[in-house]
């Protein structure tokens, strides 16, 4: 028999999937769009960021409404919205560009509320044991979702046209919030189907069996550990979203500026995209293992924190800087490999390290740093933008994303702790 939370897990696993299939679709669909509406690089790069706009505010108010009133409605009513807004993208992008940034900002509202909820869903159902392994099954979502997301996109575009992409995206999420209201719970105790066992296990082992209390805000801006995942969380963000919004357009650019030339209609543009994402799936399971693992066998939670963030920042930094004096095709993909692997070893991180400081406000704690981190996923592509419109070239925004990971790697590893903060 399935433990309920195991189950919990699965469909939170599905919600970050959907979630990222139905963002990274506009990342190739920008294509032929920005070909069809004759859009500007800074155009594109309003587009990207408008999703933004609207995922900052509900990030907050997602983390407050689940650990107020639980994640099953606050989740399953925020993936049935931005699935909504997924349909109608295409019948918004033809009324003209304001009601293409729109419906983005509408899609950003809606998932803006999918993580901060799934951390306070796991602070209750997940034992402490188990937690750094579940929040990196679940963010392996990410990348599965970018990866089918990247690869279904391209081959819905060459085979039919970019419009069917968001119809067929939109209906998935639908289809899941079905069986999400039908089976599941916001407290272990009102699920009907769990074991006294399991039960039992849950609420000796889980960080929080309690609806937190109203946030601390004013020793959040004072707290230094609280900080140091909120920049962490920031310069991820600035070159995830950098990437996860641009890769395309970088493989598709001309030579000539620093792209690689690939067409959309190429195998190698579906590798180039995809296999990174699938080293980045490997990496993030592979961690939270690790990082379980070593914390049961003695290592300091805390140690284990900076240590795999390390890797993540400054490894992916290094490679990074390294992509733009590349010539070869090859060399370029396994250095996009070894970048994904390194950040995905962050999750076990600055990832995970809001239980540890306040295990009853895990969803406060999540929404408002990752609403913070927000900000740089607004102005990264808006940055990216503007740079291609006016130096046309890739140099400068991957050097960007080198300095930003090295300045939140260092201030993760002096500042960060494991102590809980706020009781």
């Amino acid at each position: 028999m399935i433990p309920e939370r195991f189950k919990l897990v699965f469909m939170s696993f599905l919600a970050i999937f959907i979630c990222y299939i139905d963002r990274v679709n506009i990342s190739v669909a920008i294509i032929p769009m920005q070909q069809q509406f004759g859009w500007s690089e800074a155009q594109v790069g309003i587009v990207f960021s408008s999703f933004y706009f609207g995922y900052m505010f509900t990030m907050i108010l997602g983390g407050y409404l689940a650990d107020k009133y639980g994640g099953k409605y606050v989740l399953g009513f925020g993936v049935l919205a931005w699935s909504l807004f997924t349909f109608l993208t295409p019948i918004f992008a033809y009324q003209g560009f304001f009601a293409i940034f729109l419906i983005r900002v509408l899609l950003g509202l809606g998932e803006g509320v999918a993580f901060p909820s799934i951390h306070s869903l796991y602070a209750r159902w997940i034992p402490f044991t188990e937690r750094t392994r579940v929040i990196a099954i679940t963010n392996s979502g990410i990348s599965a979702g970018t990866v089918f997301g990247f690869a279904l996109t391209t081959i819905i575009i060459t085979m039919y046209s970019w419009e069917l992409v968001f119809y067929l995206f939109g209906l998935l999420g639908i289809i899941w919030s079905f069986f999400w209201f039908k089976g599941f719970s916001s407290m272990p105790s009102e699920n009907k189907k769990i074991s006294d066992y399991e039960l039992s296990k849950i609420l000796n082992e889980a960080p929080s069996s309690e609806n937190a209390k109203k946030v601390p805000f004013k020793n959040l801006i004072s707290n230094l550990p609280f900080l140091a995942i909120t920049v962490a969380t920031f310069c991820n963000n600035w070159v995830l979203f950098t990437f996860i919004s641009y890769m395309p357009k970088y493989v598709n650019s001309d030579i000539s500026i620093g792209g690689l030339g690939i067409s959309l209609e190429s195998d190698t543009f579906l590798i180039l995209i995809i296999l990174p994402a699938v080293i980045g799936v490997i990496s993030l399971l592979i961690g939270g293992f690790i990082v379980d693992t070593l914390i049961k066998q003695g290592l300091k939670v805390i140690v284990a924190r900076k240590l795999f963030n390390s890797i993540g920042f400054f490894g992916a930094g290094v490679l990074i800087y390294l992509i733009p004096y590349q010539t070869s095709v090859e060399i370029t993909l396994i250095l996009l490999c070894l970048i994904n692997f390194c950040i995905g070893m962050a999750a076990g991180g600055f990832g995970v390290n809001h239980a540890d400081i306040g295990p009853n406000y895990t969803g406060n704690l999540f929404g408002i740093a990752g609403s913070i981190g927000m900000i740089a996923a607004v102005f990264s592509p808006l940055a990216a933008g503007f740079i291609l419109e006016n130096t046309n070239s890739w140099f400068l925004i991957f050097n960007i994303s080198t300095i930003v990971l090295f300045f939140g790697g260092l201030f993760y590893l002096f500042f960060s702790s494991a102590n809980k903060q706020f009781d």
